[in-house]
């Protein structure tokens, strides 16, 4: 493949987890994929040393002061963009073909809608862009004719595991490992620490993903994203605990079969996957080995110890605005447990204390959501200073 017909990729959210490892994937292929767009948050020591490897076309950072830093440092080697709005105009430049959304939190919502209507193919790892905005992403790249590729390792499997057979699906099933928490009592979910929470015994992710995935809202932002991306109901989304994390997630048909997506904890092999659809090229991952298995189990999800999914159920059902407050309320309040501001118990708390207080609105309008989010940000936070005091 010569350099011309290499997949140039735009990644947004470069220096996180995802990010890190969708460059590892493209370093094992260069023949294959080109860096052509890189950005973060604020790490912009990190990615003025990808700059200084890929040389890109363009980079951005959302947060200003860091891209006055990046600015310094990169004298005018790479075109620079900052704020949501650089974020934007990176995933809609015309030299992208694929744009990789990476960033966590709502903040994903923007740029991708950009880079959809510009044309881009998605490569979509931000799960909050379809929990907050599902409607208007999913019927805007229908209507461009642009593919959204899953690269959360439940919704690649799904979508895997579906292969054109949608419409002889009877229930989807995501699977959990159940966190680090999954045979904690009552008692010590009350004292969980910083430090425990961020020790994922599967996988490696960043932080706000691996308290989520401790709390099992993770989960419940999956459950909502599924429902957008696959175009099925939430009675048909089931959720089961697999604590070996080697099936990724299972599709289930109407003529009682079953297709499951199996292999190792490694995120290296959705986010190829979802740069190289429909095509599968060699990866860096290690291959399961069956005859190593010493048992796959299953179990039912405790949401009276999790009670974050059964709000992602409710928040779906409801509809409207309901996600994205929900949404951006965990964003709010996981943070505050990091802080130190809040206990791990108390974030599915304030996080339902927050919808119970929001009037609904519809989503179909882009301004409701990003007021809906807006509100409930301010209004966690308030909950949050009451419980510091």
């Amino acid at each position: 493949m010569n350099a011309e017909s290499r997949l140039k990729v735009v990644i947004l959210g470069s220096t996180g987890s995802i990010g890190l490892q969708a460059l590892e994937v493209m370093d094992l292929h260069p023949d294959k994929f080109q860096v052509t767009g890189l950005a973060a948050k604020d790490e912009w020591e990190k990615l003025a040393e990808q700059i200084n490897k890929y040389r890109p076309m363009a980079a951005a950072v959302s947060d200003q002061e860091a891209y006055k830093q990046l600015r310094n440092v990169t004298e005018g080697s790479v075109k620079l963009f900052s704020g949501v709005e650089g974020l934007s105009e990176l995933a809609a430049m015309n030299e992208a073909d694929l744009v990789l959304v990476a960033v966590s939190g709502a903040v994903g919502i923007l740029p991708t809608l950009a880079a959809i209507k510009a044309g881009k193919k998605i490569a979509l790892a931000n799960k909050e862009t379809l929990v907050a905005a599902g409607e208007i992403v999913m019927e805007l790249a229908a209507a461009s004719g642009i593919d959204i590729i899953p690269v959360d390792s439940e919704h690649s499997a799904v979508f895997q595991c579906l292969a054109g057979e949608q419409k002889a699906v009877k229930n989807i099933w995501l699977t959990a490992s159940g966190g680090p928490f999954r045979n904690f009592s009552q008692e010590e979910l009350q004292k969980v620490s910083i430090k425990q929470a961020l020790r994922h015994p599967n996988w490696q992710m960043g932080p706000k993903i691996t308290i989520d995935s401790a709390t099992m809202m993770n989960k419940g932002l999956e459950v909502i994203e599924a429902h957008h991306l696959f175009k099925t109901s939430y009675k048909q989304i089931k959720v089961v605990i697999q604590p070996e994390s080697i099936i990724h997630s299972m599709v289930e048909f109407i003529d009682g079969s079953f297709l499951a997506h199996l292999g190792v904890a490694d995120m290296r092999i959705p986010i190829q996957y979802a740069l190289s659809y429909p095509l599968r090229f060699n990866s860096p991952a290690t291959h399961l080995n069956p005859l190593e298995l010493s048992q796959i189990t299953f179990a039912k999800p405790d949401h009276s110890k999790f009670p974050s999914l059964a709000l992602a159920y409710h928040a779906g059902h409801t509809g409207g605005t309901m996600p994205a407050v929900m949404n951006a309320a965990n964003e709010v309040a996981v943070q505050g447990f990091l802080n130190g501001q809040l206990g791990f118990a108390r974030i599915p708390i304030v996080v339902e204390n927050t919808m119970n207080k929001h009037d609904n609105m519809e989503a179909r309008s882009l301004e409701n959501i990003l007021e809906a989010d807006k509100w409930a940000r301010s209004f966690c936070e308030y909950l949050i200073s009451k419980e510091v005091k």
